[in-house]
């Protein structure tokens, strides 16, 4: 809620991209995700859930407020769970291991839990008299139109439940992050079940270049000093590969889906000639960190004047 309301200060007109997972670092809350990452059993980690249920939807009562019914993407989980673990020895798991849909398909009570406290957030603040709340639920990491199948079918079914529970209507969209090659690739089958695609070039650079954002510092000054590349591709996106994948992926989606939703979020989206790049694409909006988007706004203003 303290980012939107920074964002909506500098003229922000959304939430491109909410990160679920920096809710969870409260000290209130990290007990509770410990005890259900640390659950043997699928009924243990529900009930760690139910206790972090009531902050989570909390967190999405205040935040749809502050946007007052512009459009709020949520990413639901995303990191691996060691993230949330003390530092020290833990579970090794690398960043493209086991994360994003794939621990909404291997506990998909997670994902449950997070869609409920949305869905029960929006028929809150939409009771009251505020603006009508359409959340954006993006599924992120998908390889391919199966995982989006399986994990759609749940949100559609939590919302069931809720409506039912609250004799409420509710109005929503499920899509996805396009970060991964192949999911942009196979992105003409993605649309037919996702109503938007985001492009998350943070991780789309990585896995195109095979690079980790972690240690390519070490390198890349001498990379660009030798001219193999123009500036740092996780500043600036590389058009000619990164941006050829999501030229494709845009245009594989919108043959599909001729409404399709397209953005990008990621550091690229307060990067004015990445922006430029996505204005060229046509795509609706960029996201970016609340403090870049005084940057974006105006770069995204002399792009449409150059169009």
């Amino acid at each position: 809620p303290d980012d939107a309301a920074t964002a909506r200060g500098f003229g922000a007109e959304g939430i491109g991209l909410c990160r679920t997972e920096h809710m969870f670092f409260d000290p209130a809350r990290i007990i509770s995700m410990r005890e259900m990452i640390l659950a043997d059993t699928e009924k243990g980690r529900r009930a760690a859930l139910d206790k972090l249920l009531p902050y989570q939807r909390q967190d999405f009562i205040d935040l749809f407020r502050i946007m007052k019914g512009l459009p709020v993407t949520i990413r639901l989980l995303d990191p691996p769970l060691h993230e949330f673990l003390p530092h020290g020895d833990s579970e090794a798991n690398p960043m493209l291991g086991h994360r994003g849909c794939r621990l909404g398909i291997s506990y998909p009570e997670i994902y449950e839990m997070q869609t409920r406290a949305i869905f029960e957030a929006a028929i809150e603040v939409s009771k009251d008299g505020g603006d009508p709340v359409i959340p954006e639920i993006m599924i992120p990491l998908i390889i391919g139109k199966k995982e989006l199948d399986i994990l759609k079918a749940v949100i559609i079914n939590v919302a069931s439940e809720v409506e039912a529970e609250k004799s409420a209507k509710l109005e929503f969209l499920v899509g996805t992050m396009i970060e991964l090659p192949r999911a942009a690739l196979k992105a003409g089958e993605i649309a037919e079940e996702a109503e938007f695609f985001s492009f998350g070039t943070n991780d789309l650079t990585q896995t195109t270049f095979g690079l980790s954002r972690d240690d390519a510092s070490r390198f890349l000054d001498t990379y660009i000093s030798k001219d193999i590349f123009a500036g740092d591709p996780f500043v600036s996106l590389d058009q000619e590969g990164v941006g050829e994948l999501v030229r494709i992926a845009a245009e594989r989606g919108r043959k599909t889906r001729s409404d399709i939703k397209l953005g990008i979020c990621g550091e690229h989206g307060g990067d004015p000639s990445s922006i430029a790049f996505c204005d060229q694409l046509g795509l609706d909006y960029v996201s970016c960190s609340p403090y870049r988007v005084p940057i974006a706004r105006l770069a995204a203003a002399q792009a449409a004047l150059k169009s």
